[in-house]
């Protein structure tokens, strides 16, 4: 089967429909400038969490409004965190996201500090503890993932999502021998964020904190590898929808049962305006289902237009990134593909992937909301 291709002469932008109205995406080729309100620092291209706890063990039980911003200047960049929000039933939170690694800190041995930081996506859920260096290990974290489902009085997860490719080994292990099954994902937003946010707000007021110190598991980005055959498809188009059409795309997620994943935006942060044009892939195959199933298997994280290979690159999982669709390099084609990477960082990285029968189809068969990070800073 020939892989996803694009006619270099003329790059259609096609119709993409929710299962109501009808919605026409917008040629990339001159895009709207797009604006979205992002209620942090306006020179930051992406969002920031706002809302995130410093608590004692006994200041667990106590829930802070999620729209109330906590004044974390006045906290202790040396303690560590222990909070359930109260409202919330232990037993939903299923799944958690988790960052075990060396921070920008150094112990009184002169040595990086590493820590564990744990949560949920609905940031129900918060943890972070201290660990010094030579006690690295999957015995230390197993025992560190049941202090917090021993302090917080919380079952164990299902499912763990971790970031970093070097922690695999340490994670897995770590998890199978409590049951758990590990997922190494780069859709842990609620954790990154949060790093990111500790980064600016305890790290680097911490006494032992170093400056410029490099991460020392930095995350991977791979050569791109060739797209397995079960993930190929037919056609593809850069498109744009409205966000209100995105909206009601990932809506439909549950109600019409496709396949694919959503994003909570108010929770990360992220205001967008109804009108605002959010750019998108869409891929058509006369096998649509299968080909959306298969996806669905995968942790979607994000996809770029690379231009100078003339490619599109799907990240999945950790650090796998395949080769998605080429086209023939010429002006018209790297002018689409800059203009729609241009369009994606206006809307601070959020950006869809779209899995049709046909282009024109009123339908997908599954669709992905996506949002393009950078990595943190630890």
């Amino acid at each position: 089967m020939a892989g996803l291709s694009l006619n270099p002469t003329k790059i259609t932008t096609p119709t993409l429909q929710s299962h109501k109205p009808i919605y026409r995406f917008n040629s990339l080729t001159n895009p709207t400038k797009t604006q979205l309100k992002f209620p942090t620092n306006p020179a930051k291209t992406h969002p920031k969490l706002l809302h995130f706890r410093h608590s004692s063990v006994s200041e667990s039980s106590v829930s802070v409004p999620k729209e109330v911003e906590v004044d974390v200047e006045e906290d202790d960049p040396t303690a560590e965190m222990n909070y359930l929000d109260r409202e919330t039933d232990p037993e939903s939170i299923s799944e958690w996201e988790l960052d075990f690694c060396s921070r920008p800190i150094l112990d009184i041995r002169g040595k990086k500090i590493w820590e564990l930081v744990v949560c949920d996506s609905s940031l129900s859920l918060q943890y972070t503890k201290y660990f010094p260096n030579n006690v690295i290990n999957s015995v230390t974290l197993k025992n560190a993932i049941e202090s917090i489902s021993d302090e917080l009085d919380v079952p164990l997860p299902e499912k763990i999502r971790f970031f970093r490719s070097q922690m695999q080994t340490i994670v897995t292990k770590a998890c199978k021998e409590l049951g758990i099954k590990p997922i190494p994902s780069k859709r842990c937003l609620s954790l990154i964020l949060w790093l990111e946010e500790r980064y600016e707000t305890v790290y680097t007021r911490h006494p032992g904190f170093q400056q410029g110190s490099k991460p020392l598991l930095t995350l991977d980005n791979p050569f791109p590898m060739q797209l397995p055959e079960n993930l190929f498809g037919e056609k593809w188009a850069f498109v744009q929808l409205p966000f209100s059409a995105v909206q009601e795309e990932v809506s439909s997620l549950e109600t019409r049962l496709v396949f694919g994943a959503s994003l909570d935006l108010d929770l990360l942060g992220i205001e967008v305006d109804a009108n605002t044009l959010i750019p998108g892939l869409a891929v058509a195959s006369s096998r649509a289902k299968p080909l959306a199933a298969w996806m669905n298997g995968l942790e979607v994280c994000s996809i770029e237009a690379d231009t100078a290979r003339a490619c599109l690159i799907l990240s999945v999982g950790i650090s796998t990134r395949y080769i998605y669709a080429t086209y023939k390099k010429t002006p018209v084609t790297t002018s689409e593909a800059e203009a729609w990477e241009a369009a994606k960082k206006a809307c601070g990285g959020l950006h869809f992937l779209a899995i049709q029968d046909d282009l024109n189809s009123d339908d997908c068969v599954g669709f992905w909301l996506l949002l393009d990070l950078p990595p943190p800073p630890v």
